[in-house]
């Protein structure tokens, strides 16, 4: 390898190959470091993109940012198939071989400590999104003949909204302590902004758990028998992912050598 070195995430030496010719970031193949019986999974990628001024100019362009994210997470999605990672951070780049080991080496024993903990689990996402509006009455509400009339159908309307985050935030609340009761560890998240995030519907949960492997149809069927629970809230599951939310960090996380 010449160019600087990309680190997706660092596993455990794998019981079974990776599929063949993965591809990454800047469609460079994913190649494996053994480093201290762990295993760093990392792609070369050219300096002109990735040395620390261009990278810190990509990183503000969304565009490119987008395409890296998905190269990035297309790897360890490949990983989560057959092992159980620790994903770095995105972007995380080193100059040689050498640095990824000192990486390596500075963080063995969190590494150590967190693949133990999570080894034969992956996250699951659940968002639950407010999907309609109080309904309105299917005569139009009449034209107030006043100030007073006015006031008191603005007051009725918000009463309706009321009780809808109301229900809502007692649905999602239930959800959660349900799910949470079921896996082995759970993550709140702040909800999403819908500007940001461009999902339809106001976001009242967002939140990660941590489930066995083996566990997870079952986790899959729990969400599936609450959705009828909800009218006009929108249920939504993502993963198996890698344990991204549970991973943790460590003091001095990619110091030194790191671009």
């Amino acid at each position: 390898m010449t160019g600087l070195r990309y680190v997706y995430a660092v596993c455990r030496p794998l019981g079974a190959p990776l599929q063949a010719e993965l591809r990454g970031v800047a469609g460079a193949p994913a190649k494996l470091l053994n480093h201290h019986g762990l295993v760093a999974v990392i792609s070369e990628v050219p300096e002109r993109d990735f040395g620390e001024d261009p990278l810190r100019a990509h990183l503000e362009d969304l565009d490119w940012l987008a395409a890296t994210a998905r190269a990035h997470q297309g790897v360890i999605d490949a990983l989560t198939a057959v092992t159980t990672p620790l994903p770095l951070r995105l972007a995380t780049v080193f100059r040689d071989d050498s640095g990824v080991r000192c990486m390596i080496e500075a963080g063995e024993d969190h590494f150590r400590r967190t693949l133990e903990r999570l080894e034969g689990r992956v996250e699951w996402g659940v968002k639950v999104y407010v999907e309609e509006e109080p309904r309105e009455s299917a005569e139009p509400a009449p034209k107030p003949a006043s100030g007073r009339d006015y006031l008191r159908q603005r007051r009725q309307q918000a009463r309706a909204h009321e009780d809808l985050w109301q229900k809502a935030e007692a649905f999602a609340t239930r959800l959660h302590e349900k799910l949470s009761a079921f896996a082995e560890d759970a993550r709140l998240h702040a909800p999403q902004n819908a500007t940001l995030s461009r999902i339809p519907g106001r976001n009242v949960l967002n939140a990660a758990y941590l489930v066995p492997r083996m566990s997870s149809e079952e986790f899959v069927e729990l969400v599936d028998r609450t959705k009828d629970d909800a009218p006009g809230l929108r249920v939504e599951l993502t993963g198996p992912w890698a344990a991204y939310s549970f991973a943790g960090t460590f003091e001095g996380e990619f110091e030194g050598e790191g671009e």
